[in-house]
């Protein structure tokens, strides 16, 4: 009853909209009573100055007075896991703060997800934010924004919240220790300052031409989203099962190395070879990055050989479950955890592949295929210092914020995207009749507008990267960044439905190198596992002719960009929020929709699918709904994939006999050009 005084007394001393909280009980996921702006501010000033003690008023006053055991009425499990982890608190288990952070730590991993399982059991937004702000002032200040991270995103609680970037959150996983130096002398001398950021390397590194596209902050957003969306250690008793979470495992970082390849063609440089265990790891990485509190990120030098990483696993083992994963694929079937076997020489197999290859928590036998892709991210990460002898913190590829940075990151993933096409192309091809939509004939597939990219300028807030002082007022300070762009265009397709009535029909639009880094075609077969995803949308044809116009900035695998802290701290202090078309972070930065493509133009073959949504569809009237934005690469959140078709369809199969491919009259390809503007804007 305290606490409920409490609150009152802080409702009504403030400016923002009061809330009745005699009926705390009341609240639940969907409840008016507490408006999504309050929830906003809330999010905001949680995740401001994060290594810093609360500031805001009222939450600091929460701090001092919640007793997360007091009133265990308010959790969903009686409140047995906030026990637990007041118990860990209490017996001095917690990491201490001004500590890095790595999900790859399973000890810190673990405490992370305690917090977040406490978050999942509140039954109401009250319950929520005390605890947020409870633990905040105890907990490791990277366990807890990734707790509070992924509890917002997946509790109905905060529907309507968005969360702030991460690189305005913890500006040093995504900027050059150069420029944290920068604003730290800024902030000393109260000088406001805006610093240019370059990429790492120099020209002498050819990996450098490329740079752009892994030390991107979007890209960067995108990747560690995802896994925030489907992480490993997702377990279905936090309220719903990740429907397809390991083909979408696969195809998401599919989509990232080719479009990598694909940026490295527009840089007249050859696709990204994969990782060996047994070869050295040709490409070095100086990251030039800092932790907040734990020293430099540590570099690894050029060809170097894979060494055993003490206590966490030999080369030998990555071996081991490479070949344990190959001969599941030979054998057409997984051996589960109690010997039966699970059949994947089907449209779902790739799924369960999925599981075992990342090391999911839905994998159907960890013990025996092992958590490959995961311990492949904590061996590159620790080839600095394989034997602790320095006693060096996780390298970037141990965070999923940073992996990308790395060249090797590509490079391990080309070599799990390997093992991925050995499993499809062991299935047999399509027929005809599994590839042909009867009486629709796709005329033809084009552009509307020009297939130009540049480079911009664009600049991000640095005030969370610096300590504040009591009584010094904090300065502007912006990092500068060049990143990728184009304009704006539209798809456009002409359809022919013969048949009497209108039909829906599913369109898929891929995007595909034409040539190689010597200028030599494509062969058929080779060239569509390069094909790039560009949109998936659902359409009712009506009976005759139908001409679609679909913009690039509805497609169905990039997001805008996320709105600035400061934009939604103003949103959220005015109570005027509604940033429904940022509900998601996961997704191709829509800037980046584009491969950079080339001065004097690069070949791509644009290709159309048209195929029947009756039979695609998950949803009813898929037409009407865009199913959370990005749906192709990161689904909808706690729904069916929108899709029932795999993932790639109907490229993701050998196709040994191109006529096949197109005597199908409902697929149309055509051959369009991507320019380059190399003038910065």
């Amino acid at each position: 009853m305290k606490i409920l005084i409490l609150f009152a007394l802080v409702a009504a001393a403030t400016a923002l909209p009061s809330f009745d909280f005699d009926s705390y009980d009341g609240y639940q996921a969907g409840d008016p009573s507490v408006p999504v702006a309050q929830k906003q501010k809330h999010v905001n000033n949680l995740l401001w100055k994060i290594y810093d003690h609360l500031h805001d008023g009222e939450l600091k006053t929460i701090a001092g007075s919640f007793t997360p055991e007091a009133d265990k009425s308010i959790y969903t499990d009686g409140g047995e896991a906030v026990h637990h982890l007041v118990q860990e608190l209490n017996d001095h288990r917690l990491l201490e703060q001004h500590h890095w952070f790595s999900l790859f730590n399973e000890r810190q991993r673990e405490e992370a997800l305690m917090l977040f399982d406490v978050f999942m059991h509140c039954k109401n937004w009250i319950c929520f934010v005390n605890n947020a702000v409870y633990w905040r002032e105890k907990m490791n200040e990277g366990e807890f924004v990734y707790a509070l991270y992924t509890a917002v995103i997946h509790s109905d609680l905060a529907e309507g919240v968005v969360l702030p970037p991460l690189y305005e959150v913890t500006p040093h996983l995504f900027t050059n220790s150069e420029i944290i130096q920068k604003a730290y002398t800024a902030k000393m001398t109260h000088t406001p300052g805006k610093f240019h950021m370059e990429f790492t390397g120099t020209k002498k590194n050819k990996e450098q031409r490329v740079a752009y596209f892994g030390e991107d902050i979007g890209m960067n957003t995108h990747h560690v989203t995802w896994h925030m969306d489907y992480p490993f250690w997702w377990k279905d008793s936090y309220g719903y099962h990740l429907d397809r979470k390991g083909e979408l495992f696969f195809w998401v970082h599919h989509q990232l190395t080719i479009r990598f390849d694909a940026e490295r063609l527009s840089n007249w440089l050859d696709p990204v070879d994969e990782l060996h265990w047994e070869n050295p790891i040709e490409e070095g990485f100086a990251p030039h990055t800092i932790y907040k509190y734990g020293g430099e990120f540590p570099a690894r030098p050029d060809h170097i050989h894979f060494e055993d990483v003490d206590g966490v696993a030999r080369v030998r083992d990555m071996i081991i479950m490479e070949s344990r994963i190959r001969d599941a694929i030979a054998h057409g079937y997984i051996e589960a955890d109690d010997g039966s076997h699970i059949d994947i020489m089907n449209d779902r197999g790739i799924d369960k592949l999925g599981d075992i290859i990342e090391s999911s928590l839905y994998s159907p036998n960890r013990q025996y295929y092992g958590a490959l892709h995961n311990l492949a991210h904590i061996m590159l990460g620790r080839q600095g210092d394989p034997h602790g002898k320095y006693d060096m913190p996780p390298g970037v590829m141990e965070h999923f914020e940073t992996a990308t940075r790395d060249p090797s990151f590509f490079r391990l993933h080309k070599y799990m995207d390997n093992i991925f096409k050995e499993h499809k192309d062991s299935l047999p091809p399509y027929t005809r009749e599994e590839l042909e939509f009867p009486g629709i004939n796709a005329e033809s597939i084009g552009v509307e507008g020009e297939l130009k990219t540049f480079f911009e300028g664009y600049e991000f807030d640095l005030r969370n990267a610096v300590d504040s002082a009591e009584g010094i007022e904090d300065v502007e300070l912006k990092s500068h960044v060049h990143r990728l762009n184009h304009h704006d265009f539209s798809f456009v397709a002409d359809i022919t439905n013969n048949n009497r009535n209108p039909v829906l029909a599913t369109l898929r639009i891929y995007l595909c190198p034409r040539r190689d880094s010597n200028g030599v075609i494509f062969e058929f077969d080779d060239g569509r596992w390069g094909c790039i995803e560009m949109d998936k949308f659902w359409r009712k044809l009506k009976p005759g002719s139908n001409h679609i116009v679909r913009k690039s900035s509805d497609s169905s695998v990039t997001v805008p960009d996320v709105p600035h802290f400061q934009t939604l701290i103003d949103a959220a202090n005015s109570g005027n929020v509604d940033f429904s078309e940022h509900s998601r972070a996961c997704g191709i930065p829509n800037r980046m929709f584009l491969p950079k493509g080339k001065k004097d133009g690069m070949e791509f073959a644009l290709v159309l699918t048209v195929t029947d949504g009756s039979h695609d569809a998950t949803h009813d009237n898929p037409e009407d709904g865009e199913h959370g934005g990005s749906h192709s690469l990161c689904g909808a959140h706690g729904e069916s994939y929108p899709d029932k078709r795999p993932m790639g369809y109907p490229i993701d199969r050998q196709m040994p006999d191109r006529r096949v491919f197109e005597s199908v009259p409902n697929f149309v390809m055509q051959i369009v050009k991507i320019y380059h503007d190399e003038s910065v804007h």
